[in-house]
């Protein structure tokens, strides 16, 4: 069996055990043998945060978290899931004597472009009807 496989057999396993409904499941994950289970966690409406940049999990996952501290996990969670907002989180993390140095949210675009067999020229209005 699959890494990934067993992954979602464990996951399955746990859910099992403390009576998880599919939508309330978070999974983390970070390389290509957490896509099977982020694909099942998914389907079942939970939710999925990849902690790493590959494009194949951040393309999975419901929102992408990346830093050093584990703790930085929370934050989407605080968002998505408790409603808080980011004053609310740098608050709770200061309450627990912990400071958000540095938060920056981005949108991320992959694209791939490649030579096409267009005459090289750019109509502007062309493009704005298509």
């Amino acid at each position: 069996m699959a890494a990934g496989y067993g992954k979602v057999a464990a996951v399955e396993e746990i859910r099992a055990r403390h009576v998880v409904p599919r939508d309330q499941v978070i999974y983390v994950g970070d390389g290509q043998s957490d896509i099977p289970v982020m694909l099942h966690v998914n389907r079942g409406e939970g939710f999925t945060i990849a902690a790493s940049e590959a494009r194949e999990i951040a393309q999975i996952a419901k929102r992408t978290v990346i830093s050093d501290d584990a703790l930085s996990v929370l934050v989407p969670i605080l968002e998505e899931i408790a409603g808080y907002g980011p004053s609310q989180i740098r608050a709770l993390f200061e309450d627990q004597g912990l400071v958000i140095q540095e938060w920056d949210r981005v949108r991320t675009d992959w694209l791939t472009i490649r030579d096409g067999a267009g005459d090289g020229v750019i109509r502007l209005d062309a493009a704005a009807n298509a």
